[in-house]
């Protein structure tokens, strides 16, 4: 078997683990929290969104071969291919869909080719980890499952063993420390340079007017009448409580079944918009401190209580000069590993063969 997936493939079952940990979208009627698009926008720097294609991808030949391309001599196999977009698709939950057939899987081999160049690169160095270092990589894969049975089924559904996830996770790491020397030497963003982007960005440090609120939900599912009736009853005794004094935060942490639970209850600040119409509607006319009725969502029943108001404004620099260096500097280290990996490709020999 070609190992040109081995990375790839520990970094996909990574993924699927943190992606499980996700609030899914707010139009999946399993989620119990009421956002309905992303997180406020209220980061001070974030990467730009990756642009479309500049022309139409090769179409990708409906059969592929056993071989798809070749870099310095070394197959880039199907088999290890396949295998990477089965991870893609677990990961997703979700099939390739037909229309970006041919964007994905250019792509995807784009990722296999580089990743070849990269591991080929890193053991011309000869760079090596321990088995320690090994050993804790699988810990902390392991640990983020249930049981050891989820991460075993974890690793079947991807043709994995945990040998051949160990060898893996070694070469990740290996390919990584040498990443990690490539731009080690380049200096941090100054305090000039984050002042520079900060004012000649303006529109990224806008904050809307939000609010911040904290509810207790008691989701309804797919209840029938009789049982969705019991629910609001439960509802009102609740609601009652928290009318007559009771501590709200201590509410949430005994009744509410939403994951801000922990907090109190607490969902942070929104801007109009962020929250599904009905959440919105009878959270942003309450005062400071004053609790809603019960309201009604897809999601089940909530009762709020706002916060706090927050007018808009700009953010001060002072407030965020601290994210813009750190994301200019993250910025400038991926500029040098894109540049790094232009240079091996650009001295390779690569034939793409489909």
């Amino acid at each position: 078997m070609n190992r040109n997936v081995s990375a790839i493939t520990a970094m996909a079952l990574l993924v699927t683990v943190v992606a499980a940990c996700r609030k899914p979208p707010a139009d999946d009627k399993s989620s119990a929290q009421p956002a309905q698009q992303a997180a406020p926008a209220q980061q001070a720097a974030t990467t730009p969104a990756t642009p479309p294609p500049a022309e139409p991808p090769k179409p990708m030949p409906a059969e592929l071969p056993a071989v798809l391309a070749r870099v310095n001599g070394e197959d880039v196999a199907r088999a290890d291919f396949d295998r990477l977009i089965k991870n893609m698709e677990i990961g997703a939950r979700q099939q390739i869909p037909a229309e970006r057939r041919d964007e994905i899987f250019r792509r995807s081999l784009d990722q296999l080719i580089t990743y070849t160049l990269l591991r080929q690169e890193s053991k011309a160095r000869k760079l090596e980890v321990t088995t320690a270092e090994v050993d804790a990589r699988v810990a902390d894969m392991r640990k983020q499952f249930t049981s050891e049975g989820e991460f075993r089924k974890a690793l079947k559904e991807r043709g994995m063993t945990v040998e051949r996830l160990r060898e893996d996770a070694r070469i990740d790491m290996v390919i990584t420390k040498m990443m990690e020397a490539e731009v080690a030497s380049l200096p941090p963003a100054t305090d000039q340079e984050a002042r520079d982007f900060y004012q000649k960005n303006p529109d990224k440090f806008q904050q809307p007017e939000a609010v911040r609120a904290s509810h207790i939900l008691i989701p309804t599912g797919n209840a029938d009448a009789a049982a969705k009736q019991q629910l609001r009853t439960q509802v009102e005794s609740v609601l009652k409580m928290a009318k007559s004094g009771t501590d709200f935060g201590q509410l949430a942490r005994e009744y509410s079944k939403d994951g801000s639970a922990a907090q109190g209850g607490d969902l942070g600040f929104f801007p109009r918009g962020q929250m599904v119409p009905a959440f919105e509607q009878a959270a942003w006319p309450l005062n400071v401190g004053e609790i809603s009725g019960i309201v009604e969502t897809q999601f089940g029943f909530h009762i709020i209580k706002l916060t706090e108001r927050r007018a808009a404004s700009t953010v001060p620099f002072e407030q965020v000069s601290g994210q813009i260096q750190q994301f200019l500097s993250e910025q400038k280290k991926q500029q040098r590993a894109e540049a790094f990996v232009a240079e091996l490709k650009k001295k390779a020999r690569i034939e793409v063969l489909i």
